[in-house]
């Protein structure tokens, strides 16, 4: 194995490590290469066929008290506009979307390009503060998350070379 795909295998595994330690649970996730590495490593991960089915599911899980997260695509973000804009933003429903950015960090693959460019604007827009994976910072991102997710969704959104994606 290469340095930068350990590099990639512990970042994913110190990824699921911080989410597990915060208490997200249980964690949804749809099939996405960019987060293939945090899937292997995330226990108990629940896959879904829809982003929107599992940010509903989520709201479910939330408001049966637990801090869920749900794993997914920027192009399944655009998917889940209506769950987020009509259920999960206006009534404050904790939980946390983890969505990987393809079109960003040198994903040159033209079908990617615009949700690459409106996933920050478009989680802006509908109130959920985003931060971007930061390898060296992951225990501590993970935690301020936690601190914000406890009253309203947050995101951490994921580049795609963060956990060893190449185009």
């Amino acid at each position: 194995m290469t340095a930068a795909r350990l590099d990639a295998v512990a970042t994913a595994d110190r990824v699921a490590g911080a989410l597990t330690e915060a208490g997200f649970a249980p964690c949804f996730g749809t099939p996405c290469g960019i987060l293939a590495p945090l899937y292997a490593a995330l226990p108990g991960l629940l896959t879904v066929a829809r982003e929107d089915n599992a940010v509903g599911m989520a709201a479910g899980a939330a408001l049966a008290g637990h801090a869920p997260a749900v794993l997914m695509q920027n192009s399944g973000l655009g998917q889940s506009v209506n769950a987020l804009a009509s259920l999960v933003v206006p009534y404050r429903i904790p939980m946390l979307l983890v969505v990987s950015v393809r079109g960003a960090d040198g994903d040159p693959t033209p079908e990617n390009q615009v949700m690459g460019r409106l996933t920050e604007p478009l989680l802006a827009g509908l109130g959920v503060p985003a931060e971007i994976l930061e390898a060296d910072g992951v225990e501590e991102q993970v935690a301020r998350l936690w601190l914000v997710v406890r009253e309203r969704p947050a995101a951490l959104l994921v580049p795609p070379t963060a956990l060893g994606w190449r185009a």
